[in-house]
C-alpha cells in the first residue's frame, strides 16, 4: 500500500472517513484545516487519516479508517506508522488520537503503536452525536484520549 496526501483539488473519501465517524458535520470540520492522508493500491483508496494540528507542538489523528474488505491485514498498523512519521518529519512534541470506549480492537491496535492512554472525556459521544452510537455490543458514550510522545 503506497500512503500519500491527498490534494485539496482531490474529492475525500466520504464513504471511508464516515466509516470512522458517522457525522459528516464534525468530519467537514475537521477537514478545513486537517491533511488528509490515503493509502492506495492499484489506484484503489484502501485507507484513509487526518492529522490536524491541535496546539502548536501538537497534532492529532482526527480519522483512521480502511475498508472493510482490507481489515485487520495490517494496513492500519501502515497508517498510524505512516501517521507517527509524518508528525515526527513535520517537528511535532506529541501525536494524540482519540477513540470510543467501545472501539476495543482500535484501543489495542493504537497500544501496540506506543500510544499510551492519557486521560478520557465522559460522555463525548453523547454530547456530540445526535444517535446513540453501538460498538462491540457497548454504547459508545467516553472518548478515550491516547498521546504519543517524541523522544528528543
Amino acid at each position: 500500500m503506497k500512503i500519500r496526501k491527498l490534494n485539496r483539488s482531490e474529492t475525500p473519501p466520504w464513504e471511508l472517513l464516515t466509516l470512522a465517524d458517522p457525522s459528516r458535520i464534525i468530519v467537514e470540520e475537521y477537514l478545513k484545516s486537517g491533511s488528509i492522508y490515503v493509502g492506495e493500491d492499484s489506484g484503489k483508496i484502501l485507507g484513509v487519516y487526518v492529522l490536524k494540528e491541535t496546539h502548536k507542538v501538537v497534532v492529532e489523528i482526527m480519522n483512521i479508517a480502511i475498508q472493510e474488505p482490507y481489515q485487520n491485514k495490517g494496513l492500519g498498523k501502515q497508517l498510524i506508522s505512516h501517521a507517527i512519521q509524518e508528525a515526527s518529519n513535520q517537528g511535532y512534541a506529541r501525536l494524540e488520537i482519540g477513540t470510543g470506549n467501545s472501539s476495543i480492537h482500535q484501543l489495542k491496535l493504537y497500544q501496540q503503536c506506543g500510544f499510551r492512554i492519557e486521560g478520557v472525556d465522559f460522555d463525548y459521544f453523547l454530547r456530540n452525536y445526535d444517535e446513540p452510537i453501538y460498538e462491540n455490543g457497548l454504547l459508545c458514550r467516553d472518548m478515550i484520549r491516547l498521546c504519543y510522545t517524541f523522544e528528543g
